[in-house]
Formats: C-alpha cells, structure tokens, sequence
C-alpha cells in the first residue's frame, strides 16, 4: 500500500499508488487501499502520479484513485502496460493519461526535474527517482537489489547513485523490507542451478509456481524447459496476461515451437512438459489452489508429478499455502517449496543489510527515512544507517501520514499528521466499504443475528399468533429451544404492557422489542446479535 506525496509550495507529485489484501479481520473485503483524504483536501495541487514498477503494492490503487485525480501517470514500458491492462478493465483508460520513460530519461512536472535511475528488482522494468527540488535534489529508491548478474544484463545503476552522491543529496528515502538479512541478496540468476537439477530428475510433468510479475524467473523457466527438452505451458488469468505483455515488449525471449497451447496441455506428454501457473499465495480461486484440489479445467496433477513454488510466503498466508501443500502430499506428488541457501528455488528481491549499507555510502544524503515495511524494518533500517555514519544530518523515523518539512535554510522539520490510513474496498463495485459495515460484520460473524417476527392484528394490536423467531450464527438447536421460548414470551410480555399508540406506531414496537429482547438475550447468553425485528399487519 505504498504511496508518497512530494509537495513543493503548491504543486504535489504523487510517488506510487499500492494497494494491499486484506486481513483476516476484514470480512468481506476484497482489497485495502491508502486513504487520500489529504490529496482530496489539496486537488488542485495534484499534478501527476510517478510509478517505480509495476508490482501491485506499486500500482495496485491506481484504477481506485484516478476517479478522483485524472493527472498524467508516468512509468516505464512494462509497468505502464500492466496499469493499461488494469485501467481497461475498470473502463478508464480512454481518459487515462499515461507517459511512458526509461531509465536516464528525466522529466519536469511543476518544480520538480526527475531522473529515472535503472534499478534490479524482482520484476522488470524498474526504476528509482532522483527529483530535483528548490531545495534540492531527493532520492527515492524504490524497490530494489543490487543484482551483479541480471538475466536482461541491465545491472543496476551504481553510477548514477554515486554521481548524485558527489553532487549532495538532501534526503534518501529507501526500501527496508530486507533490512533483517544479512549479507548480500543472490542474485536472480542463482536459481538456474536447482532448476535444472529438479528439471533433470522430474519423472513426469513439472508446475512451477511464481510471481506472474517475476519476468526473469518466467524467462529462466523457458529457457531451461528448452534446455531439457520441455515445452512450456501457461495457466492462470494474471500468468498468462503477463506473459503476453512482456513478450509483446520483447522483454520476454519465447522459441517458436516451445509453448503448449492451453487446450492441449491435459493431454500433452506429461514427460516433456513444464507448466507455468500463477497462484503462490494460495490465493482461494487461483490457478494453483484449484490444480492441488484437482478442480483446474486445463489441468490435472497426479502422483510423480513435480510441483515447485518458486516464491516467498508472505506473512499471513502460511495456513492456506501449507493447506493447499497438503493436498499436492496427499496425490503422492513431488513437491519442493523451501530454499536452501546454496542452491535455492527461490531468491529475493529486496536489498539485503549489506546492499543498504553500500547505497547509503553511495548517496550519503544529509536526511535518511527509511521506507517499505513494517517498523521494525524501519527502526532497524534507521539503526543500520546510524552505524554505517553515512547520514550528515538526521534521520527520520516515520509512520503513515507524518509529514517531514524541508526548509530553506536546510533545516528538516517534523509537522503535525495529516489524514492517512486505509480505505477498504469491494472490487466488485469500486465501492468503498465504511469501517462500521466491517465492524457490523464482524459483530455478525461473532454473535450472530436474532430476527423476531410478530404478527399484530391492526384492528386491535394484539398478537394472535405465537412470534416467530429466526437465528443465525447465534445458539445451536439443541440449546436454543428453551431460551428462544422465554424470548417469545418476552416479546409477548413486550408488546402486552405497550399502549394502544405505541401499537400502533410500528417503528415504536420494534425498538421496545429490540431493546427488551437484547437485554433479555445478553443475560442469558453473555452475547449480543444483531437483532432485526419485522411486524407483520395481519
């Protein structure tokens, strides 16, 4: 959910617009994005919004937020055109604003001048920001590691740090997701050596699962599938978008003659095929999820088939990634979902300790704020830079819409927070979803809901027939039968001792039901559902 305002008198630029999943408190949520109040307040101030690359932690709110900012966005090639991809699907790209650069290009919107600083990441295509202000020139890293050997041979740009390094920098924000790490992040090309041993010794079929954005594990796959003899296939909605895009850039090299076509991949020769497929969270209706429950309409997995998950587990997801492990056990299938250090199935994307301390002495800026993840990660982030003794000035230590001021006297203020937070979100309708909906469905999915239905005869207001009452998620039958009698007689009791007006007025009854009712319920239960009273004029 990373996002960045950038504010010089009255211009603002926007730096990423991510979005999150939700936790599992959030019932009902499909996806989490940052609250903008502040950008609201200041719209006119709004000029563009800058991407560093296209994960959706990155670009993921951008289809939410441009209703309300139709600025110019600016991105590289393959991150602009999964954000085309994502607009077309909400209906906004005809009136979307995109500006494709590279790195080395810079631009000028309002005061500021921005160099876009080729960057290895996990994904392609990525770049940090070097803006220049009136107060001076800041840096923003991204997402980032510095990879030796990139599968595209396009290293990162420590020139360009250092020469900004040599000229000064003002402030550093920088990613810290690493920080916890010793040492160096291998490089994306380490995985080769494991890949091709499990490729060798795979009896039957493989499924790799990856990233669909992790482009350079995509390519590695294709090429050591072709070394050994496979062709490839792609399964999954994000998998085989993303693969399109990149090969329509000629960022991704596919032999003619080597890809399986969707159709025939369930009665291709298991021995010489690898299939890609998106789904390494578990996610519940994703590729991989439904090929280990053997639900995928395009493939099946069966004992001595190999299934390699080639990506971290995000925190949170654990329970479903090693439930789903289950299932691929239980049909005897040969799975392999664990690093080892010196041959691994899986390498990072974020700088390590060591990486962060070499940029740090590159850039040397007199501010540092650490940035991206949770704040230990920035605490010791910010502990790491104070060892390393390469901040000037200080350094900031800040949480989600705390505002740092630079002055014209080079002085860095702290100010008082401005509106930030989250705002939840139902996908399916752009709608955003009040905090009290998800807290009346949390009370929903606690206690349960009580729905009491009395008939009263309108001519006298007496109740002929006993009130019925419905419950849901509130007492089993067994224990419910005895309480839910005294509650009708409570109901009865309720409306006996109400007078001849109030019966007549339903929105009246209903309240003194609900009240008597809820008190009655709490105290023999100790719980309190969501109580919906109907009146039935008979």
């Amino acid at each position: 959910m990373n996002m960045l305002a950038l504010r010089s008198g009255d211009d603002i630029i926007v730096i990423d617009a991510g979005l999150m999943f939700p936790e599992q408190e959030l019932l009902g949520v499909d996806i989490v994005i940052p609250d903008t109040t502040y950008l609201k307040q200041n719209k006119r101030m709004v000029r563009a919004i800058v991407l560093t690359h296209a994960h959706e932690d990155h670009i993921g709110a951008i289809p939410y937020i441009l209703g309300d900012f139709n600025v110019p966005v600016y991105g590289t090639q393959f991150t602009l055109a999964i954000v085309r991809k994502k607009l077309e699907e909400h209906g906004l790209l005809d009136s979307a604003k995109l500006h494709e650069v590279a790195p080395g290009q810079t631009t000028t919107i309002g005061p500021f001048q921005i160099e876009y600083l080729h960057v290895t990441h996990s994904t392609i295509d990525c770049v940090a920001l070097a803006i220049r202000t009136p107060l001076g020139v800041i840096v923003h890293t991204g997402d980032y590691k510095m990879d030796p050997t990139p599968v595209d041979g396009k290293p990162f740009d420590l020139h360009a740090f250092a020469r900004y390094g040599q000229e000064g920098v003002l402030a550093l924000f920088s990613d810290s997701t690493n920080v916890e790490r010793p040492g160096f992040t291998p490089s994306e090309r380490a995985v080769i050596v494991r890949f091709e041993e499990l490729f060798r010794a795979a009896p039957e079929k493989i499924v790799v699962s990856c990233f669909s954005s992790s482009i350079h594990r995509i390519q590695q796959v294709i090429d050591i599938a072709c070394m050994t003899g496979r062709k490839v296939g792609f399964v999954g909605r994000s998998m085989v978008d993303n693969v399109e895009i990149a090969h329509g850039l000629g960022k991704l090299r596919i032999p003619d003659g080597s890809v399986v076509r969707p159709q025939d991949i369930r009665t291709y020769d298991r021995k010489r095929l690898v299939v890609l497929a998106s789904g390494t969270q578990a996610e519940p209706m994703s590729a991989l999820s439904r090929i280990a429950v053997d639900n995928h309409r395009l493939l099946s997995i069966a004992e001595n088939d190999m299934v390699i998950l080639s990506a971290r587990l995000i925190p949170g997801n654990e329970k479903a990634i090693f439930r789903m492990i289950d299932h691929f056990f239980r049909r005897r299938v040969l799975v392999y979902y664990e690093s080892g250090r010196s041959s691994p199935i899986h390498v990072s994307g974020h700088a390590s300790q060591e990486e962060m301390k070499i940029l740090l002495q590159l850039v040397r800026p007199k501010y540092f704020i650490p940035l991206h993840g949770e704040y230990r990660h920035l605490f010791r982030h910010a502990a790491l830079a104070e060892q390393v003794g390469a901040v000037s000035g200080e350094i900031f230590l800040l949480e989600s819409g705390h505002p740092v001021e630079f002055t014209a006297d080079g002085k860095a203020v702290r100010r008082e927070p401005v509106p930030a937070g989250r705002v939840c979100v139902d996908s399916g309708s752009l709608e955003e979803i009040e905090e009290v909906v998800i807290r009346d469905r949390r009370h929903l999915s606690e206690d349960g809901v009580v729905v009491p239905i009395i008939a009263i005869d309108k001519h006298t207001g007496r109740i002929d027939i006993s009130p019925e009452i419905v419950t849901r998620g509130f007492l089993p039958n067994e224990d419910g039968n005895e309480i839910l009698a005294k509650a009708r007689e409570v109901i009865l009791r309720t409306v006996e001792q109400s007078s001849d007006e109030e019966k007549m007025d339903w929105s009246v009854i209903k309240e003194k039901i609900r009240v008597d009712l809820k008190r009655f319920l709490n105290k023999q239960t100790s719980k309190r559902p969501l109580i919906l009273p109907v009146i039935l004029e008979v």
